[in-house]
């Protein structure tokens, strides 16, 4: 059996409604990034918060095309000006000059992460300046993979959920009840509730 139809068959117990949405848009690929690729990731996080994935593509590209290799010392190596230019705010120039400080200075060490559990994880990351919840939240789905990893404060997933089970405005109680049932795959319900927007989006 293959992990997908694994998780097909716990939605299909859990949740009949998130299970007919998940045969519908299917799950999105989930590959681990290497150690050496943390970095990249969380400057990309942080480029993207409360932006539209459109948006935040556009900025993040005028980064890398700014300091060319990304790592903390090509970040170190410009100026707060120059990465203001490329669109970012200047509470996120703060908090990837920090980032790159901190892992730079070893205060902050990327390769341990992943030998780390979420709650341990959220506190590492949550040393550099503008690293929230929903930062490190993003950086266990997209690029440690974790499988039971669920963002509240996140709206399109929010918008996911008022849209496919029909509640206007859910509250967080409601939220939170429903995402329950998902575990321990509640990022893979996540990037089904992504998809589904997706697809209403284009069809």
């Amino acid at each position: 059996m293959t992990k997908e139809y694994d998780i097909l068959v716990h939605f299909e117990k859990v949740d009949p409604i998130l299970f007919a949405e998940a045969k519908r848009v299917g799950f999105h690929e989930m590959i681990p990034r290497k150690p050496e690729e943390y970095f990249a990731s969380l400057c990309r996080e942080i480029v993207g918060q409360q932006l539209s994935n459109k948006v935040a593509r556009i900025i993040f590209g005028r980064f890398k095309d700014l300091v060319g290799e990304i790592t903390p010392e090509q970040v170190l190596s410009v100026s707060d000006q120059e990465l203001r230019d490329v669109g970012m705010a200047w509470s996120k120039v703060r908090s990837i000059k920090d980032l790159a400080q901190k892992v730079a200075s070893k205060e902050l060490d990327l390769q341990l992460l992943n030998t780390l559990n979420e709650e341990q994880i959220a506190e590492e990351l949550i040393k550099v300046k503008g690293i929230g919840p929903w930062t490190t939240e993003m950086f266990l789905m997209f690029t440690l993979c974790r499988e039971d990893i669920f963002s509240p404060g996140d709206l399109s997933l929010v918008r996911g959920i008022s849209k496919i089970y029909r509640i206007d405005r859910p509250t967080k109680e409601q939220i939170q009840e429903i995402t329950n049932k998902w575990k321990p795959y509640r990022t893979y319900a996540s990037f089904v509730l992504w998809r589904s927007q997706e697809f209403y989006k284009y069809v």
